[in-house]
């Protein structure tokens, strides 16, 4: 079955609405229906917060391939499945891509400040991380050197004594 005899059939059980620009929405909840719970267990994935992130930064429509995710293929349609099905995002198709848009101001209207909060949070641990980051390495950094200069001064020694 061919990808626009899907959306046909899709479309007209009602299962996904059709576009203006002919593209079709995959199936997703209606925004009564959106469910805090499972926002928030949609949320709770790393890699799904990322995804989210990357969408409200600004881009208003993403193809899945756009976001250039650590994981396979498969992994990534199943966290958008995830994060569609949950309600926060939109997938729209457009040829033989699937364009995701952030359900922001749906997600605001049912949950005020979860979303706006949860993104302020991981920005936040983003930057405590990263300024731990040049602590760790230069901790590091001192432990390496410190070891040369003991190996060093060991070596030194030893070629005094003989």
């Amino acid at each position: 079955m061919s990808g626009e005899e899907t959306a046909r059939r899709e479309a007209a059980s009602g299962s996904a609405a059709p576009i203006g620009d002919g593209s079709c929405c995959l199936p997703e909840p209606a925004a009564g229906e959106i469910r805090l719970a499972t926002v928030l267990h949609a949320l709770a994935d790393p890699l799904r917060l990322r995804i989210v992130r990357e969408l409200a930064a600004g881009h208003a429509e993403m193809s899945c391939i756009a976001f250039q995710l650590p994981i396979s293929k498969s992994t990534t349609t199943h966290h958008f499945r995830v994060l569609r099905e949950a309600g926060v995002i939109r997938q729209n198709r457009r040829g033989t891509s699937r364009v995701s848009t952030l359900r922001a101001s749906e997600l605001s209207g049912l949950f005020p400040g979860l979303l706006e909060g949860l993104l302020a949070a991981a920005a936040a641990e983003e930057r405590r991380d990263a300024a731990a980051r040049p602590i760790a390495a230069t901790a590091a950094s001192a432990a390496a050197t410190t070891a040369t200069t003991m190996t060093a001064a060991t070596t030194t020694a030893a070629a005094v004594d003989v």
